[in-house]
């Protein structure tokens, strides 16, 4: 355990960081802060997986996710105009997209551990971030989906028809949050392969 420790903290203060910065929106409302600090989870979970392998990753996504649980319960007891911080939707979808993607994350990453050193990190990322971009919106803001009338009117909001990316036609808000999280996510993956090659490589170089 005290080998992965530093990825445990790590991993944590990714997850408390974004769900404080999620509160604060920048480019009209599409984006916020959070959505630049949350992909770094995923370098955490690459880092861990090639240095550490499989297992180890898992255990640093598990401790990650228990601290998205108890920020989620202490965002559902602030009470803002329009009800909850966090909405129970919100909670739920944050909850299950972080687990499942970076449980895929991790399982990508070793299906391609052996080929190129950038291999694994890139594509693992962009799949799990891929995923976690779909789950969280579809669960937290699709009108497909109910929670109960109560739960469902805390996120009306986002079902309202605005410019897509406040630029092109109607389509439900949510939607372009998606787009423009997804958009972020994927440039993070790109940009993150180079703090991995770093981290990695001075990690490996440690002796045991």
């Amino acid at each position: 355990m005290t080998r992965i420790l530093p990825g445990i903290l790590a991993m944590a203060a990714v997850v408390v960081a974004s769900n404080i910065l999620v509160q604060f929106l920048i480019l009209d409302g599409l984006l916020t802060w959070g959505a630049f600090t949350y992909p770094v989870a995923f370098l955490v979970t690459d880092v861990m997986n090639r240095v550490y392998g499989a297992g180890p990753a898992r255990r640093v996504v598990l401790a990650g996710f228990a601290v998205g649980v108890v920020c989620s319960l202490i965002g559902s007891q602030i009470m803002l105009e329009f009800g909850p911080a966090v909405p129970l939707r919100v909670a739920v979808a944050s909850g299950s997209a972080f687990l499942l993607a970076q449980l895929l994350d991790v399982a990508i990453f070793s299906r391609f551990r052996e080929g190129a050193w950038w291999r694994a990190p890139l594509v693992s990322t962009l799949v799990g971030s891929t995923v976690d971009t779909a789950i969280f919106f579809t669960v937290a803001f699709a009108g497909v989906l109910s929670f109960g009338a109560a739960a469902d009117a805390q996120i009306a909001w986002a079902q309202e028809a605005v410019p897509f990316l406040l630029t092109g036609p109607f389509a439900p808000l949510w939607v372009s949050l998606a787009v423009a999280d997804w958009a972020v996510k994927l440039a993070v993956a790109l940009i993150a392969l180079v703090p991995f090659r770093l981290i990695t490589e001075q990690l490996r170089a440690r002796p045991a």
